[in-house]
């Protein structure tokens, strides 16, 4: 059975000892309940990983000993899914599978066609949702370096990612080329727009097309938008040798 992982600062992962306390601590001790020579293993999410063992235990707190520790390098290329915002928690769905396959940054986008609208009021609150389930579905998934999650994005700003990115695919059902006959570069970002359950509208496509953006079509049958983003990057992660 794999260890259990959890997230710590850079600087503490440098030592020879870490102590892990605040809310990591306290779920690792208190409902983990992991004790004394239990293995755990301790990332700062950006990469650097250390494989630790247990040394002592308390209800809020553990101190560990660093056996090992590991360096992921940057991905390349990179994936970025632009994610337009679904109806209910079917975003969180989304920002959970995602982060399973390996994407490499997030973007909510509020789509013209989009449903659900994250008010100016209720934004940061949203957003907090999505980088928690971001956060946490890293660590089950054993994630050394988790997904970035951004900022809401509009229309405009989407179009400049795309016109900034190494290669940039829009989903859409009509598109005549199959996405799994994309030819990924080896390096730099690849942006890959997922549209809202109402699909993404003429306008929309127009700005992407004119950034550099190409339709490509997923498979034979219309997948919601909460998966289609996972099946997507599935594809490219597959085409690109990360898989």
């Amino acid at each position: 059975m794999s260890p259990p992982v959890f997230l710590a600062g850079t600087d503490a992962l440098e030592r020879d000892r870490v102590l892990l306390d605040g809310p990591e601590g306290r779920h690792a001790a208190a409902v983990r309940r992991l004790r004394q020579g239990e293995r755990v293993d301790l990332t700062d999410g950006e990469g650097l990983l250390a494989e630790c063992v247990v040394t002592a235990a308390d209800r809020a707190s553990l101190t560990l000993d660093v056996l090992a520790r590991h360096r992921e390098p940057p991905p390349a290329p990179r994936l970025v899914v632009v994610q337009a915002l679904p109806k209910g928690d079917r975003g969180e769905l989304a920002v959970e599978t995602m982060t399973e396959v390996g994407v490499d940054e997030i973007v909510p986008w509020s789509a013209s066609r989009c449903v659900t609208r994250w008010r100016p009021e209720r934004r940061d609150k949203a957003l907090g949702r999505w980088r928690a389930t971001a956060r946490e579905a890293g660590k089950q998934a054993r994630r050394s370096r988790l997904p970035e999650v951004a900022e809401l994005e509009s229309t405009e700003d989407v179009a400049g990612r795309i016109a900034g990115a190494s290669l940039a695919l829009v989903l859409h059902e009509e598109a005549e080329a199959p996405l799994s006959a994309v030819r990924p570069p080896a390096r730099g970002d690849i942006v890959l727009v997922v549209g809202p359950e109402g699909g993404i509208s003429e306008d929309e496509m127009e700005r992407f097309g004119a950034a550099g953006g190409c339709p490509a079509r997923l498979g034979p049958t219309v997948l919601r938008t909460s998966t289609a983003g996972v099946a997507a990057a599935s594809v490219l992660l597959a085409a690109t040798g990360r898989w």
